[in-house]
């Protein structure tokens, strides 16, 4: 009798916790499932960069550090462009060390500042004998209101002007390397964004973090996915109680490391899938359309030479894109890194 109790008992308790852990099981089983499906796994290309150039802003951290890390294995010499000389030159010496790689170099590069990215560029134009791959990395994200040294609001300073900018001075470094690739890191967050070519440094409205980061155009882009980095360091993700200690377990499961998340740079960087691919957007290593106004040819044209202007260029006959780019309507943004916007997945300035 006290046997069959004891097993009456027993199966009560137990089925007092078979639902929570069955529930807790499957929600973990999803939240894994999910992380997988979001990663987008490796990039399996074999491919060696022995003798090429690499440039990418923001290496110093994030995303931007690994794929300086795995190109650098990949026998490249690699061009670390960063404002933080500290943190830079403590992230190249690591890479050094890990890799093996002797020619991986830390340089200043303020993308806030029009004069710093002018010096980086000529720099590079000088010391560089060619530039194979330019990965415009580098990015701030719904950053307090704020104005680059040049007057310019910052989200759309650094990762819009700054990149455009400095693309454009690579250019002909570019092309006399050819064949060659600007990889620009982008963001998912461009589907709600929109030009408002009369007010773009949020001068006469009311600023708003979140537009100012997502208005633009995104071509010739990549979005790495929801990667762990300090570009979200200005959203106040984890700022209350709730969000640390509920919802952190669940953002760790789906968030991915910068290594997972520097995969698609590293992709569309060495392989040969997309050898003489241009005007792509890319979600992690798929190639998807952009949202709609990332294909207007009249937004990228008017965006592309106001751009120009305001960046100095229409003093250098360069108001126009190029001839080859002006015929397809993703192909105006192809050296205006991360469209206007500062659709950038990617931190390390």
């Amino acid at each position: 009798m006290n046997v069959i109790f004891s097993i009456q008992r027993y199966s009560v308790v137990m089925n007092k916790y078979i639902l929570p852990v069955s529930v807790f099981g499957t929600v973990f089983g999803v939240a894994v499932l999910l992380k997988e499906h979001m990663t987008g796994g490796r990039c399996t290309s074999k491919a060696t960069l022995t003798g090429k150039t690499v440039v990418i802003t923001g290496a110093n951290t994030g995303i931007g550090k690994e794929t300086a890390r795995d190109l650098a294995k990949r026998g490249g010499r690699i061009i670390m462009g960063c404002r933080d000389m500290e943190k830079c030159e403590t992230a190249a010496k690591e890479i050094r060390g890990n890799t093996l790689n002797p020619h991986v170099y830390a340089c200043q590069l303020d993308l806030a500042s029009m004069k710093s990215i002018r010096e980086f560029a000529e720099k590079i134009k000088q010391k560089e004998q060619r530039v194979d791959v330019l990965i415009n990395n580098a990015g701030v994200m719904r950053c307090p209101e704020g104005k680059t040294e040049d007057g310019f609001d910052m989200q759309f300073g650094v990762n819009h002007l700054g990149h455009f900018l400095l693309t454009n001075l690579l250019l002909d470094k570019l092309k006399e390397s050819a064949p060659s690739r600007v990889i620009n890191l982008s963001s998912l967050a461009h589907i709600v964004g929109k030009m408002d070519f009369e007010d773009l440094h949020w001068e006469k409205k009311k600023f708003d973090t979140k537009q100012a980061y997502c208005t633009g155009v995104t071509v010739n882009a990549v979005h790495p996915g929801v990667v762990a980095t300090e570009l979200g360091r200005h959203t106040n993700l984890h700022q209350s109680q709730f969000s640390t200690t509920v919802l952190s377990p669940f953002f760790t499961l789906l968030v991915k490391s910068p290594e997972l998340g520097a995969q698609p740079s590293i992709y569309l960087a060495v392989s040969e899938e997309v050898e003489g691919l241009t005007g792509a957007y890319y979600d992690v290593m798929t190639e998807k359309e952009p949202w709609p106004q990332a294909l207007d040819e009249d937004v990228a044209l008017r965006l592309w030479e106001v751009s120009s202007r305001l960046v100095g260029l229409e003093e250098e006959g360069q108001l126009k894109p190029p001839t080859e780019v002006q015929s397809r309507a993703a192909q105006p943004a192809l050296t205006q890194p991360s469209g206007q916007s500062a659709d950038v997945g990617a931190e390390g300035l």
